[in-house]
């Protein structure tokens, strides 16, 4: 239980695969400016790395590993060069049903996700969950506690974002920095804030 909560709050925090990796930036980026917007979005992140790291550790370890097969007596059969495109489509399928779903019940917020919602799906934050929880050799269980524990961590990265920006609209900011330049700036101090958390352990 230990393991798993470490697990989590080091996804979350030290690893965060926003600020630790910088995966998933270029909706981080666009997104941020809303605050509203930016907490829509990150609850869809959350529910696609919650429901995709798992089902992509189930299809990678019972069709795609080597002797993954065996089950089915072809020991020999080794499909794990088709991972990143069962993974891509995975996510796509998830994340157009997702589409549906906030199109039917939040008309508003699809309308401000815009283009980014279906970007999901090639976002490289939810490909890197599954191609993490595949390089780390996570057991199923740790495979949901990271991908709910990557999607929090990105939520609060953006959603952080989207204050700081909020606050920065009034300040008074040196000529040159408007826009992209401090933006990157307060993600960078974000990224180091975050990995101080690294010192903690459970």
């Amino acid at each position: 239980m230990v393991d798993l909560l470490s697990l989590f709050m080091n996804s979350v925090f030290a690893g965060n695969i926003l600020l630790a990796y910088f995966l998933g930036m270029c909706s981080f980026v666009a997104i941020s400016k809303n605050l509203n917007t930016a907490i829509g979005l990150g609850f869809a992140v959350i529910f696609v790395l919650t429901v995709t790291v798992p089902l992509n550790w189930l299809i990678f370890h019972f069709l795609l590993a080597p002797e993954a097969l065996a089950w089915a007596g072809l020991e020999d059969v080794n499909l794990s060069f088709l991972r990143l495109v069962i993974f891509i489509c995975v996510i796509a399928a998830i994340v157009q049903g997702l589409e549906m779903l906030i199109d039917r019940f939040s008309a508003s917020l699809y309308a401000g996700l815009g283009i980014f919602l279906p970007l999901i799906a090639v976002n490289c934050a939810i490909l890197g969950g599954s191609l993490f929880m595949v390089e780390r050799e996570y057991t199923f269980i740790e495979s949901v506690v990271f991908g709910f524990g990557a999607g929090v961590g990105w939520m609060l990265a953006i959603v952080a974002m989207a204050a700081a920006r909020i606050r920065m609209r009034y300040a008074d900011l040196p000529y040159g920095l408007n826009g992209f330049a401090i933006t990157m700036i307060v993600t960078g101090l974000m990224a180091m804030g975050f990995i101080l958390f690294s010192g903690i352990s459970l």
